[in-house]
Protein backbone atom coordinates (compact mmCIF):
# COMPACT_ATOMS: atom_id res chain seq x y z
CA UNK A 1 0.00 0.00 0.00
CA UNK A 2 2.38 2.93 -1.33
CA UNK A 3 0.25 5.30 -0.89
CA UNK A 4 -0.24 5.25 2.59
CA UNK A 5 -0.48 8.76 4.12
CA UNK A 6 -1.32 10.23 0.91
CA UNK A 7 -4.92 12.07 0.03
CA UNK A 8 -6.80 11.51 -3.53
CA UNK A 9 -9.88 13.99 -4.66
CA UNK A 10 -11.36 12.32 -7.92
CA UNK A 11 -14.08 14.29 -9.17
CA UNK A 12 -17.01 13.23 -10.82
CA UNK A 13 -16.18 9.48 -8.81
CA UNK A 14 -19.45 8.54 -7.52
CA UNK A 15 -19.55 5.74 -10.42
CA UNK A 16 -17.87 4.62 -13.30
CA UNK A 17 -14.49 5.35 -14.33
CA UNK A 18 -13.90 8.18 -11.28
CA UNK A 19 -15.35 5.31 -8.94
CA UNK A 20 -12.63 3.38 -10.31
CA UNK A 21 -9.94 5.67 -9.45
CA UNK A 22 -11.09 5.73 -6.36
CA UNK A 23 -11.15 2.02 -5.44
CA UNK A 24 -7.52 1.53 -7.12
CA UNK A 25 -6.15 4.15 -4.75
CA UNK A 26 -7.36 3.26 -1.80
CA UNK A 27 -6.54 -0.34 -2.10
CA UNK A 28 -2.87 1.45 -2.20
CA UNK A 29 -3.52 3.09 0.93
CA UNK A 30 -4.80 6.58 0.04
CA UNK A 31 -7.62 8.68 2.04
CA UNK A 32 -10.30 9.32 -0.73
CA UNK A 33 -12.17 12.24 -1.06
CA UNK A 34 -14.90 11.44 -3.75
CA UNK A 35 -17.32 13.83 -5.28
CA UNK A 36 -20.35 13.69 -7.61
CA UNK A 37 -24.20 13.26 -7.70
CA UNK A 38 -26.44 10.53 -7.44
CA UNK A 39 -28.26 8.40 -4.56
CA UNK A 40 -26.86 9.17 -1.14
CA UNK A 41 -27.83 5.54 0.48
CA UNK A 42 -25.75 4.23 -2.73
CA UNK A 43 -22.72 7.00 -2.37
CA UNK A 44 -23.05 6.43 1.37
CA UNK A 45 -22.01 2.61 0.65
CA UNK A 46 -19.13 3.20 -1.88
CA UNK A 47 -17.76 5.88 0.54
CA UNK A 48 -17.83 3.23 3.32
CA UNK A 49 -16.50 0.79 1.48
CA UNK A 50 -13.45 3.26 0.03
CA UNK A 51 -12.71 3.72 3.81
CA UNK A 52 -12.37 -0.17 5.02
CA UNK A 53 -10.14 -1.46 1.62
CA UNK A 54 -7.96 1.99 2.60
CA UNK A 55 -7.89 1.81 6.22
CA UNK A 56 -7.63 5.79 6.04
CA UNK A 57 -10.74 8.24 5.59
CA UNK A 58 -12.88 8.50 3.25
CA UNK A 59 -15.25 11.40 2.80
CA UNK A 60 -17.81 12.27 0.11
CA UNK A 61 -18.03 16.09 -1.21
CA UNK A 62 -21.22 16.89 -3.36
CA UNK A 63 -20.65 20.48 -4.54
CA UNK A 64 -21.64 21.31 -7.94
CA UNK A 65 -18.22 21.94 -10.10
CA UNK A 66 -19.28 24.22 -12.71
CA UNK A 67 -19.94 26.72 -10.14
CA UNK A 68 -16.52 28.29 -8.98
CA UNK A 69 -17.61 29.01 -5.63
CA UNK A 70 -18.63 25.31 -5.14
CA UNK A 71 -14.92 24.11 -6.27
CA UNK A 72 -13.76 26.51 -3.81
CA UNK A 73 -15.72 25.13 -1.27
CA UNK A 74 -14.85 21.58 -2.36
CA UNK A 75 -11.36 21.93 -2.41
CA UNK A 76 -11.64 23.63 1.48
CA UNK A 77 -13.30 20.77 2.75
CA UNK A 78 -10.91 18.41 1.61
CA UNK A 79 -7.80 20.57 2.81
CA UNK A 80 -10.10 20.83 6.54
CA UNK A 81 -10.24 16.95 6.04
CA UNK A 82 -6.91 16.06 5.01
CA UNK A 83 -4.47 19.15 5.92
CA UNK A 84 -4.03 19.20 1.48
CA UNK A 85 -4.56 17.00 -1.61
CA UNK A 86 -1.68 15.11 -2.71
CA UNK A 87 -3.29 13.49 -5.51
CA UNK A 88 -6.46 15.29 -7.98
CA UNK A 89 -8.05 13.74 -10.39
CA UNK A 90 -10.06 15.92 -13.23
CA UNK A 91 -12.18 13.41 -13.91
CA UNK A 92 -16.40 14.99 -13.94
CA UNK A 93 -17.37 15.44 -17.38
CA UNK A 94 -20.62 15.65 -19.62
CA UNK A 95 -21.62 15.04 -23.14
CA UNK A 96 -23.94 16.81 -25.71
CA UNK A 97 -24.17 15.68 -29.58
CA UNK A 98 -25.77 18.79 -31.64
CA UNK A 99 -24.89 19.92 -34.94
CA UNK A 100 -23.08 23.69 -34.27
CA UNK A 101 -25.66 25.40 -35.55
CA UNK A 102 -28.05 24.11 -33.45
CA UNK A 103 -25.68 23.51 -30.13
CA UNK A 104 -27.92 25.22 -27.14
CA UNK A 105 -25.18 27.83 -25.44
CA UNK A 106 -26.63 26.90 -22.35
CA UNK A 107 -24.94 22.81 -23.10
CA UNK A 108 -21.83 24.65 -24.52
CA UNK A 109 -21.15 26.63 -21.17
CA UNK A 110 -21.93 23.92 -18.98
CA UNK A 111 -19.80 21.72 -20.86
CA UNK A 112 -16.99 23.96 -20.41
CA UNK A 113 -17.83 24.72 -17.20
CA UNK A 114 -17.78 21.34 -15.93
CA UNK A 115 -15.07 19.49 -17.89
CA UNK A 116 -12.19 22.41 -18.62
CA UNK A 117 -12.92 25.68 -16.40
CA UNK A 118 -13.65 23.11 -13.08
CA UNK A 119 -10.18 21.52 -13.84
CA UNK A 120 -8.74 24.66 -13.78
CA UNK A 121 -10.08 25.85 -10.52
CA UNK A 122 -8.88 22.61 -8.83
CA UNK A 123 -5.79 22.58 -9.51
CA UNK A 124 -5.13 26.34 -8.75
CA UNK A 125 -6.26 25.83 -5.44
CA UNK A 126 -4.15 22.02 -5.42
CA UNK A 127 -0.82 23.25 -6.08
CA UNK A 128 0.09 25.52 -3.22
CA UNK A 129 0.04 21.94 -1.37
CA UNK A 130 1.70 20.10 -3.40
CA UNK A 131 4.54 22.75 -4.00
CA UNK A 132 5.14 23.03 -0.44
CA UNK A 133 5.46 19.31 0.14
CA UNK A 134 7.63 18.33 -2.93
CA UNK A 135 5.30 15.55 -4.39
CA UNK A 136 1.74 15.86 -6.04
CA UNK A 137 0.15 14.13 -8.60
CA UNK A 138 -2.40 15.69 -11.08
CA UNK A 139 -4.30 13.49 -13.63
CA UNK A 140 -7.30 14.42 -16.04
CA UNK A 141 -9.50 11.87 -17.67
CA UNK A 142 -9.18 13.72 -21.03
CA UNK A 143 -10.43 11.52 -23.62
CA UNK A 144 -9.50 10.29 -27.33
CA UNK A 145 -11.18 13.43 -28.18
CA UNK A 146 -8.19 15.64 -26.46
CA UNK A 147 -6.23 13.77 -29.38
CA UNK A 148 -8.72 13.51 -32.33
CA UNK A 149 -12.26 14.91 -33.15
CA UNK A 150 -15.69 13.74 -33.99
CA UNK A 151 -18.78 15.56 -35.84
CA UNK A 152 -21.12 17.57 -33.83
CA UNK A 153 -19.39 17.40 -30.26
CA UNK A 154 -18.21 20.60 -31.08
CA UNK A 155 -18.05 22.00 -26.62
CA UNK A 156 -16.78 18.54 -25.95
CA UNK A 157 -13.85 18.26 -28.04
CA UNK A 158 -13.02 21.91 -27.47
CA UNK A 159 -12.87 21.10 -23.56
CA UNK A 160 -10.79 17.87 -23.80
CA UNK A 161 -8.91 19.91 -26.52
CA UNK A 162 -7.95 23.14 -23.98
CA UNK A 163 -7.63 20.10 -20.89
CA UNK A 164 -4.35 18.47 -22.70
CA UNK A 165 -3.06 21.98 -23.58
CA UNK A 166 -3.57 23.21 -19.90
CA UNK A 167 -1.74 20.04 -18.45
CA UNK A 168 0.89 20.75 -20.41
CA UNK A 169 1.35 23.85 -19.26
CA UNK A 170 1.43 23.03 -15.28
CA UNK A 171 3.62 20.47 -16.02
CA UNK A 172 5.90 22.98 -17.31
CA UNK A 173 5.61 25.24 -14.33
CA UNK A 174 5.64 22.36 -11.49
CA UNK A 175 8.93 20.11 -13.22
CA UNK A 176 11.25 21.14 -10.63
CA UNK A 177 8.57 20.52 -7.82
CA UNK A 178 8.18 17.24 -7.80
CA UNK A 179 4.65 17.25 -8.93
CA UNK A 180 3.51 15.54 -12.51
CA UNK A 181 0.89 16.50 -14.53
CA UNK A 182 -0.82 14.13 -17.01
CA UNK A 183 -3.68 12.91 -19.22
CA UNK A 184 -5.41 9.84 -19.42
CA UNK A 185 -7.03 9.76 -22.89
CA UNK A 186 -9.29 6.60 -22.87
CA UNK A 187 -11.69 5.36 -25.65
CA UNK A 188 -15.02 3.79 -25.30
CA UNK A 189 -15.00 2.49 -21.79
CA UNK A 190 -17.60 -0.03 -20.62
CA UNK A 191 -19.61 1.58 -18.06
CA UNK A 192 -23.40 1.66 -17.44
CA UNK A 193 -24.05 4.57 -19.12
CA UNK A 194 -22.55 3.17 -21.97
CA UNK A 195 -24.58 -0.06 -21.45
CA UNK A 196 -27.96 1.69 -21.17
CA UNK A 197 -26.89 3.49 -24.80
CA UNK A 198 -27.34 0.27 -26.56
CA UNK A 199 -31.41 -0.92 -26.88
CA UNK A 200 -31.97 2.75 -28.11
CA UNK A 201 -29.34 2.62 -30.50
CA UNK A 202 -30.38 -0.67 -31.59
CA UNK A 203 -34.11 0.47 -31.55
CA UNK A 204 -33.32 3.66 -33.42
CA UNK A 205 -31.01 2.05 -36.37
CA UNK A 206 -32.81 -1.07 -36.64
CA UNK A 207 -29.45 -2.84 -35.61
CA UNK A 208 -28.91 -6.15 -33.15
CA UNK A 209 -26.75 -5.63 -29.82
CA UNK A 210 -23.82 -6.60 -31.18
CA UNK A 211 -24.24 -4.34 -34.55
CA UNK A 212 -24.26 -1.54 -32.27
CA UNK A 213 -21.20 -2.39 -30.24
CA UNK A 214 -19.45 -3.21 -32.84
CA UNK A 215 -20.19 -0.77 -35.83
CA UNK A 216 -21.36 2.34 -33.94
CA UNK A 217 -19.94 2.37 -30.50
CA UNK A 218 -16.50 0.55 -31.24
CA UNK A 219 -16.56 1.70 -34.77
CA UNK A 220 -13.05 3.96 -34.01
CA UNK A 221 -11.16 0.69 -32.10
CA UNK A 222 -9.36 -1.32 -33.97
CA UNK A 223 -9.32 -3.59 -31.00
CA UNK A 224 -13.10 -3.88 -31.36
CA UNK A 225 -13.25 -3.92 -27.05
CA UNK A 226 -14.31 -1.66 -25.13
CA UNK A 227 -11.54 0.28 -22.53
CA UNK A 228 -12.24 -1.37 -18.65
CA UNK A 229 -12.52 1.31 -15.80
CA UNK A 230 -10.10 -0.59 -14.13
CA UNK A 231 -7.52 -0.63 -16.89
CA UNK A 232 -7.90 3.03 -16.63
CA UNK A 233 -7.90 3.08 -12.99
CA UNK A 234 -4.43 0.78 -13.27
CA UNK A 235 -2.55 3.64 -15.39
CA UNK A 236 -3.57 6.29 -12.96
CA UNK A 237 -2.36 4.39 -9.74
CA UNK A 238 0.96 3.67 -11.84
CA UNK A 239 1.61 7.41 -12.39
CA UNK A 240 1.33 7.87 -8.73
CA UNK A 241 4.53 5.85 -8.22
CA UNK A 242 8.03 6.95 -8.29
CA UNK A 243 8.99 5.24 -10.75
CA UNK A 244 6.73 7.51 -13.40
CA UNK A 245 8.15 10.71 -11.32
CA UNK A 246 9.90 11.47 -14.97
CA UNK A 247 6.22 11.38 -17.05
CA UNK A 248 4.98 14.53 -16.72
CA UNK A 249 2.96 16.65 -19.57
CA UNK A 250 2.07 13.17 -21.46
CA UNK A 251 -1.26 12.48 -22.89
CA UNK A 252 -1.56 8.80 -22.44
CA UNK A 253 -4.13 6.79 -24.60
CA UNK A 254 -5.86 3.60 -23.61
CA UNK A 255 -8.20 3.67 -26.77
CA UNK A 256 -8.24 0.30 -28.58
CA UNK A 257 -6.09 1.58 -31.39
CA UNK A 258 -8.21 4.67 -31.94
CA UNK A 259 -6.01 7.36 -32.24
CA UNK A 260 -3.20 5.74 -33.81
CA UNK A 261 -5.31 5.92 -37.17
Amino acid sequence: MFLKGKSALITGSTSGIGLAYAKALAAEGAAIAINGFGDAAAIEQERAGLEATSGAKAIYLGQDLTKTDQVEAMMAAAADAFGGIDILINNAGIQHVAPVEEFPVDQWNLIIALNLNSAFHTTRLAVPYMKAQKWGRIIQTASAHSLTASPFKSAYVTAKHGLAGFTKTIALELATFGVTANCISPGYVWTPLVEKQIPDTMKARGLTREQVMNDVLLAGQPTKQFVTAEQVAAMAVYLCRDEASNITGANLSIDGGWTAQ
